[in-house]
């Protein structure tokens, strides 16, 4: 049995589908973080099959909710404080999402203007669908 100690402060991102620990450390950008971030990947669910959990010290403002909604909207998210959980949170599909995805659209003016912030909107939430600000190209 696998053992990763507790947090007395930080957040538990747990029922990630498994092998989608890494990209979320990718695009949470938890690498230029200055605390401790366990990972674990394949962990036994009784709920999933397997899933993969991440835990990071510190406070819920290291994290955007948003990007993770956009990744997984089923993710839950945990708020440890004094060893305790505090608070679980649900998240949602944000409404707008800025420099996570790249418009594909060759003609799109965040080609030729590279200092554009990419913005997406959801344009579709039954079907989760995401369109570019600027030109509305689909975000597949």
């Amino acid at each position: 049995m696998l053992n990763v100690g507790s947090l007395k402060e930080g957040i538990v991102l747990d029922h990630i589908k498994s092998g989608k620990s890494m990209s979320i450390y990718k695009y949470l950008r938890l690498d230029k973080l200055d605390c401790q971030v366990a990972i674990i990947k394949n962990a036994r669910s009784n709920k999933m099959g397997r899933k993969d959990i991440i835990k990071i010290e510190g406070s819920l403002d290291l994290v955007d909710l948003d990007i993770l909604g956009f990744i997984d909207h089923d993710i839950t998210v945990t708020i440890i404080k004094d060893g305790e959980i505090f608070e679980k949170k649900k998240l949602s599909l944000p409404s707008t999402i800025k420099n996570v995805i790249l418009c594909k659209n060759p003609r799109c003016i965040t080609s030729i203007e590279q200092e554009l912030d990419q913005i997406f909107f959801l344009s579709d939430k039954e079907n989760e669908v995401y369109r570019c600000k600027y030109c509305e190209e689909k975000y597949k």
